[in-house]
């Protein structure tokens, strides 16, 4: 089903250097809904949130979690990545990809983990209203390359916007996703083409 040159995830490397306009983050608590589809657990966002890129507005509309990561950094894969799923008013799509590093526990998963549906199809309300904010890294400096969605159609011309700095998150958490999945959900690595990864 998947075809294309533009295909998600990457080994990102090859970097070139680029003005890449800092993302205006505008995240609002508005995490409120977790479910289990039996690929992923996803957090599911009312209206409110945004970022803004390219002079466009996309809006937060859910996030989820692959382990391992999907995409590597020069040729090194984390035990968890987050994709923060936005969608502009015309349809377009960017996805913010947080990776984790095994060190201290993450409160953002913490708040998430404590309602995590343990059967497919099973969805849960969050005690309380998570916002995206708790899972980024502070420092916003990112990636930037055109990609597709890594489940089925992967649809292409994605904004893809990697973060550079990795949070962490404990042992405990990282094995708590991946025990609940019981296996990997990780695309398997795309040839990168002719594609330019800008940092």
């Amino acid at each position: 089903m998947c075809e294309g040159k533009n295909q998600s995830p990457i080994n990102l490397t090859g970097f070139i250097e680029a003005e890449l306009e800092p993302i205006a983050f505008d995240y609002q608590e508005g995490g409120q809904e977790i479910l289990n589809n039996g690929h992923t657990v996803q957090v599911n966002y009312a209206s409110g949130s945004s970022i803004k890129v390219d002079g466009t507005s996309f809006e937060l509309k859910q996030l989820h979690f692959h382990a391992p990561s999907e995409n590597h950094i020069e040729g090194k894969s984390y035990p968890l990545e987050a994709h923060l799923v936005h969608a502009s008013d015309e349809g377009d799509l960017a996805v913010v990809a947080v990776m984790f590093e095994e060190g201290g526990a993450n409160e953002g998963l913490e708040q998430a983990w404590s309602s995590m549906p343990e059967q497919a199809g099973e969805e849960k309300t969050l005690q309380s209203s998570l916002s995206a904010d708790d899972i980024l890294p502070s420092d916003r400096d990112y990636y930037r390359f055109n990609g597709s969605l890594t489940t089925p159609p992967c649809t292409q011309g994605v904004r893809w916007l990697v973060m550079k700095q990795p949070v962490t998150a404990s042992k405990e958490q990282i094995e708590h996703f991946a025990d609940v999945l019981h296996e990997p959900n990780n695309r398997p690595l795309q040839p990168v083409n002719a594609r330019p990864v800008l940092q």
